[in-house]
């Protein structure tokens, strides 16, 4: 589920060093299936596990990751780096905003995945954000744009330049294209 590298494994092995016995670490994801989800670190003592953590051993200690957190956290890697100007703990979790969806699963999922993982954060940046409604017989992704992208003068280019050859390239074969449904109306909301 999480891969975490020799230096900070090293690294949290040094820090555990200085607390109770059996501390552990927890590894965590606040708000997980969103587009605020935010991954985390801490300290766990004994008495925090719950019966239905996970228990993850690595050398000299156990990350602990709650039920909650677990779908989250898959292909999640921390990395610890020392650098010239300090040092550096990275944790990446590319699943946190969206649950990931099997190989095999419907392709509106695996297509609602990608927005929900991958673009959306992006579209966030202007306020705006994106989601499937259908996907046609014909290979169409049918999308709803929301917030900042209501309205945007830039969205035909969000569209088509982005999205379209994003989800078609992803998609070989199963993916045909995308139309945008939304009507879309100028508004204080709108990104210009």
């Amino acid at each position: 589920m999480i891969r975490i590298t020799e230096s900070a494994q090293a690294h949290f092995r040094k820090l555990l060093a200085d607390q109770p016995d059996n501390t552990n670490i927890r590894v965590f994801v606040v708000n997980p299936g969103t587009p605020s989800a935010e991954c985390g670190v801490s300290y766990c003592p004994p008495d925090s596990v719950e019966p239905d953590d996970e228990l993850l051993p690595f050398s000299g200690f156990d990350a602990v990751v709650d039920s909650g957190s677990a779908p989250f956290l898959v292909d999640a890697v921390i990395d610890f780096e020392e650098q010239d100007l300090g040092s550096q703990l990275t944790l990446k979790a590319p699943n946190a905003k969206a649950k990931k969806v099997s190989d095999d699963a419907p392709l509106i999922e695996r297509v609602e995945y990608v927005i929900q993982a991958e673009i959306n954060p992006q579209l966030a940046n202007h306020g705006g954000k994106v989601a499937v409604n259908q996907i046609t017989a014909d290979g169409i992704a049918v999308l709803q744009f929301g917030g900042g992208c209501n309205g945007c003068s830039m969205v035909d280019v969000t569209l088509k330049e982005g999205i379209e050859k994003e989800l078609v390239q992803r998609f070989p074969g199963e993916l045909n294209g995308v139309r945008d449904v939304t009507e879309h109306e100028h508004g204080e909301h709108s990104y210009y």
